[in-house]
Formats: C-alpha cells, structure tokens, sequence
C-alpha cells in the first residue's frame, strides 16, 4: 500500500477574487508547487518523461488549482462539455471533501478547456453511477498554451490550467464541511494526467491507436484505478 501524499493549502483570497484569466502563473509566484506527479502504481511504474505539478489555493468562496502540463504534444481535439475528455491527453481532478468515499466529485480539461464535471456516488467498484448531469455551479477554467496547440512546433514547452471551483457546488455532496475550510481541515483529493503516445501526421499531433494512456498522477494509488477515494491524497488547509 502507498502512503497518501499531502499538500498544505494556503488561504490567498486575492487569487480567487481576481479576474480567473489574469491570474496565472506570474501571481502564483509565492504558492508552494506539489510534488511532481509520478506513475500510477507508484514505484512499479515507470517514471513520467515529462514534470507535471500544480499548486492549490482557497479563500473565502472556493479553491483555485493551477496545474503545469510539460511536454511538446500540445494536442486536443474535444470539444463538447461532458464529453470523454480522457480521450485526448487532460488533467483531472477528484475531489472528496467529507472523506467518505460517496459523492465524490470528478473532473476533468483538456488542452481546448474543455470541461468534464460530473458526481460518482460511490466507487465504480462499489457499483456507484456516474451522475453526468452534475455541473458545477460557478465554474470558471483557463487555459495557457506556451507553444502551438495540436501542431509540431520547436516552441512547445507544455500548457498550463487553472481551474475555480465555489464553495456554493460543493454543498451538494458535501453540505456538513465547513465552507469556507478552518485551518487544519483535511480533504481527500488527488489529481492524474492522461498522456497518449502521439505521432506527428502532416504536421499535426494524433494520438496512436491502440496504444494504452500513461496515467501520471500526484499521490500514486498502487494499481491503475483512480476510483479508490480512501488511497488519495490529503488536502490540508493552513
């Protein structure tokens, strides 16, 4: 069994107020990065090729993560809100604030900013449905590419994501936390990219058929199954 990661949140409550598409990365300066994600299954995988961090922040009206993506295959081609945003290369969310495994939120962006938000009610191990319906109120994601998406170029160095999620939708599976967090509550959450081996085809960037995704994740669950909540990392809030 791994031992769950743990990341200390600091309360900025500037970075949330600010307009979500001037924020990011230079006003984070001074927020501590997590630890670089590592292989699915921990130590009996192999090391990711490329750095994915993110650092996290809450204020009085919800969390704010900025997640780092490096890498050269800037590529995306999702569209459509709820959709299988895993199909293209993202970066996902799952969030637990009351630890009890049920009603646990899941979601997911792509280099597009697409979105896919939904509820498990339990672990699809324990038979829970998805519930695709659920969207989360007040919402708000960015996307930064620093290269040229979905094309071969030498400037790509990778792409950023910020993602502000309130309080208010966090009510509906969670409603006895505190909202805003005291310092020294814990939250379950962790965090996974989805890497496809992609070739370059008339300069464009698509993903090889047939081949299996790379899950790089933060707080590695030993076997390759996201849906574990009681294998995730904390979330400590300062």
């Amino acid at each position: 069994m791994t031992t769950p990661r743990t990341y200390r949140c600091q309360r900025l409550d500037d970075l949330w107020q600010e307009s979500h598409l001037r924020v990011f990365p230079e006003r984070w300066e001074d927020v501590e990065w997590s630890d670089e994600f590592v292989d699915i299954l921990g130590d009996a995988g192999p090391a990711p090729w490329h750095e994915t961090r993110f650092k996290m922040v809450y204020g009085s009206q919800g969390i704010s993560v900025l997640a780092w993506m490096q890498g050269p295959e800037i590529w995306a081609y999702q569209t459509e809100r709820d959709s299988v945003i895993f199909h293209d290369n993202d970066f996902e969310i799952f969030l637990d604030p009351d630890g009890d495994g049920e009603l646990y939120l899941e979601l997911e962006i792509n280099a597009l900013n697409t979105v896919w938000d939904l509820v498990l009610v339990k672990s699809y191990r324990k038979g829970g449905p998805p519930l695709d319906s659920f969207d989360v109120k007040g919402l708000q994601t960015a996307v930064l590419i620093e290269g040229a998406l979905n094309l071969e170029n030498p400037s790509n160095r990778g792409w950023w994501a910020l993602i502000q999620i309130p309080y208010r939708s966090l009510l509906e599976i969670a409603g006895r936390m505190n909202f805003p967090p005291l310092p020294g509550d814990e939250w379950r959450i962790n965090f996974s990219r989805v890497h496809w081996d992609a070739a370059v085809r008339d300069g464009r960037y698509a993903k090889i058929e047939g081949r299996p995704e790379h899950n790089w994740v933060w707080s590695p669950m030993g076997e390759v199954d996201m849906h574990l909540p009681d294998r995730w990392g904390i979330l400590r809030f300062e």
